[in-house]
């Protein structure tokens, strides 16, 4: 089947079949011929030409047998040795080993420019201009795992010989790059104009990744003049530096590009493993993708289309396809896209599946995609939502990203960074939107997902992203009934004239804020000072880190009290029941004594009505905090040293009045009663502080003074 050989009247030396190559030896070595094929090509061992009269005809017709379509390209001449400018190997150097972290990447930079090409042959088709193409738009991917081969190709646009040249030979020469520049020009451009997504440059440079000889017949059909010069050849094998280009008959219209894979990369030769790369990277790009004649990309990029168009049961599933999860359904979606100063169209979900201890705990991946005309650049785009958004599901897709970036350079790409910002400014503002839609929903939203936002007020160091965060929380108020809850600019609107601070009260829920002695006495110190209640452990943290919002400081109750200049160490003159204040004196003198290093000072104070005493600690808040973390496990004494309480009595309360009149008592037991119930007493005011840790240990001197009590009145002692 070789006879035609004959035509260089040459003598062959040898033919060797080994595989799908065919090797020919022959005896002379000048002038280069080859053919560069999917299924069978000719390899050069010292194939050439030497001392053989320049008269020869060149056209040698050696067949080439397509796996993806019927024609078989035909080699008309000799193959033309290019070399690489310096520049160009030393960065297709760097490309092939540096550039990209996951090699997989490239089928996607080869899938992109071939969706490229069809969508320039597109925008010609609807422009008006005569161009030869027929047919549906597609591009197909095949695989042969016997001769390790993947083939990529379209019925685009194609290429003259000068563009492949020009595209393949020199890196980050962009034929789209110069392309856009046309459209920008043409403002009666479609929108499908807009869709050019590949880089014949870098891109298509990735395939060397995988491949050690890479083989591009290509036909173009940018005019009928482009199209009658018939089909070429472009060949590398990367690392040498040099390509070659040729002409060949039966190239179909658009390009095909041939990957002889290396052994290391023989995976990409595998059906299932290339399924899996063009489902997770061009699932959505707009030309229908097929491998080995199945057709992949099946969903609908719902983010490109008007959301007046897209029917809830469509999002639903978009949703469920992106999360993986059937069993949820969207809480809530918001689109949007901008123009300036970022091209950025987004579709975002929040799960409607309240997340589980362990998902608050770790870390968690990003649940939101990145895209650059609806080609997949990172399905987990850590940076593009701060760690606090972690529970934001979605796509993000912007034309302004570059789509041959690394994921590394990418994740520190200065884009991203702003991407980041107009995501979360758009995140709050529309939480913000469902907030006064419907508040009881927005009240299960925050059940549900609140902590994470107040993760970002602790984490986010910017104060006006902080109090962006705290302008969507919600919380209980003094001012409003049970369950109804209320924002801190809500609260801000009810301040009177000149008031400066917003009061926050941690409880463990309504009953024991309104019981707490701290309530108590702000209420009958200034009974219209309106409180927000604070049922979660971490929501005083999260106040105490917000510090202010709109200029008004938020500060808790027990810091009012404890920094409160007009408690007096001093008893009601007027008051006709109580202590006096020479007994008032005694007492807090005795219980300083009997309770040792466990309090700073003991005091009486005017401001309670119905509770017998309180401790006020100036940052009782960072205590709480500190009891729960630094100080977990340590000695009693260490803790209360750190604390510093200091108790205060209220010297008309009848615990308080007994206890006077035991304390100064000359009886034995009596002191001993005594000592026993001012324990009991400070145990009581630091568990409504929320300070109190070491619950057995207060359980036993609550059981040692019940012991006392019935003793006492029952007239005989317990063994």
């Amino acid at each position: 089947s070789f006879s035609r050989l004959a035509l260089f009247r040459v003598s062959v030396v040898g033919v060797i079949r080994r595989g799908c190559h065919i090797t020919f030896e022959m005896s002379f070595s000048r002038l280069a011929l080859r053919s560069f094929v999917p299924q069978y090509r000719l390899l050069r061992t010292g194939f050439g030409i030497s001392r053989v009269s320049q008269a020869l005809s060149y056209k040698v017709p050696l067949r080439f047998s397509s796996t993806t379509n019927t024609n078989e390209e035909l080699l008309t001449g000799p193959m033309q040795a290019k070399t690489f400018a310096a520049d160009t190997r030393m960065l297709l150097d760097i490309v092939a080993k540096s550039l990209y972290s996951d090699k997989e990447v490239f089928i996607r930079e080869l899938i992109s420019n071939a969706s490229d090409a069809v969508e320039r042959l597109r925008f010609l088709q609807t422009s008006g201009a005569a161009v030869p193409g027929e047919g549906p738009l597609e591009i197909h991917v095949r695989t042969c795992e016997e001769k390790r081969l993947l083939i990529i190709q379209d019925n685009g646009i194609g290429m003259t010989a000068e563009e492949m040249e020009a595209n393949l030979g020199t890196i980050a020469k962009s034929g789209s790059r110069e392309y856009l520049s046309q459209i920008k020009a043409n403002p009666k451009s479609s929108n499908d104009s807009a869709n050019i997504i590949g880089r014949f440059g870098v891109g298509f440079y990735a395939a060397f990744m995988v491949a050690d000889d890479v083989e591009v017949f290509s036909r173009s059909q940018s005019s009928p003049e482009n199209y009658a010069t018939g089909g070429h050849v472009w060949n590398s094998k990367g690392i040498t530096g040099t390509f070659e280009m040729g002409t060949a008959d039966n190239v179909s219209p658009g390009t095909k590009i041939v990957l002889h894979l290396k052994e290391d990369a023989a995976n990409f030769c595998k059906e299932p493993v290339v399924e899996s790369i063009i489902r997770k990277y061009s699932n959505f790009i707009g030309v229908p993708v097929f491998l080995n004649g199945k057709q992949l990309n099946v969903v609908e990029p719902l983010w490109c289309k008007d959301p007046s168009k897209v029917r809830e049961e469509e999002y639903k599933s978009f949703y469920q396809f992106l999360s993986g999860n059937t069993f949820d359904s969207p809480r809530y979606r918001t689109t949007f896209q901008t123009d300036s100063p970022i091209n950025l169209r987004a579709l975002l979900f929040v799960p409607s599946m309240k997340p589980t201890i362990f998902d608050l705990a770790k870390d968690g991946e990003a649940g939101i995609s990145l895209y650059s005309r609806k080609v997949l650049l990172m399905s987990k785009a850590e940076k593009l939502l701060p760690r606090w958004l972690r529970f934001v599901r979605g796509v993000v897709d912007s034309e302004d990203i570059p789509l041959n970036l690394s994921r590394e350079l990418l994740q520190d790409h200065g884009l991203i960074h702003r991407i980041n910002r107009i995501l979360t400014a758009r995140i709050l503002r529309f939480l913000l939107t469902e907030a006064k839609r419907n508040p009881k929903e927005f009240s299960n939203f925050l059940s549900d997902f609140g902590l994470y936002l107040k993760e970002g007020i602790v984490t986010e160091t910017d104060q006006s992203t902080r109090e962006d965060i705290a302008r969507v929380l919600r919380y209980e108020s003094s001012a409003l009934p049970v369950g109804e809850l209320t924002s801190f600019d809500e609260y801000a609107s009810r301040m009177r004239a000149g008031e400066r601070n917003i009061y926050f009260l941690s409880a463990p829920n309504r009953h024991l804020a309104e019981a707490s002695p701290y309530f108590e006495a702000i209420r009958k110190k200034s009974p219209d000072t309106e409180v927000l209640f604070l049922y979660e452990p971490y929501d005083e943290l999260v106040l105490m880190n917000l510090g202010q919002y709109d200029k008004k400081n938020l500060s808790s109750v027990e810091k009012l009290l404890s920094e409160d200049a007009s408690n007096i160490d001093s008893v009601d003159p007027e008051s006709a029941v109580g202590l006096t204040q020479a007994e008032a004196n005694s007492l807090t003198k005795w219980a300083e004594q009997a309770l040792n290093m466990k309090v700073k000072k003991v005091k009486v104070t005017r401001r309670l009505t119905s509770h017998p005493c309180l401790v006020s600690i100036r940052e009782a808040g960072a205590m709480r905090h500190l009891l729960r973390t630094s100080l977990a496990g340590r000695p009693a004494a260490e803790k209360y040293q750190a604390m510093e309480p200091v108790l205060e009595l209220n010297p008309q309360h009848t615990l308080v009045q007994y206890l006077y009149k035991l304390s100064s008592s000359d009886s034995q037991e009596d002191k001993v009663l005594a000592t026993a119930l001012i324990d009991c007493l400070l145990d009581n005011a630091m568990a409504h502080a929320g300070l109190l840790e070491e619950v057995r240990e207060t359980t036993e001197r609550i059981t040692q003074l019940l012991t006392l009590l019935v003793e006492r009145f029952s007239g005989s002692k317990t063994a």
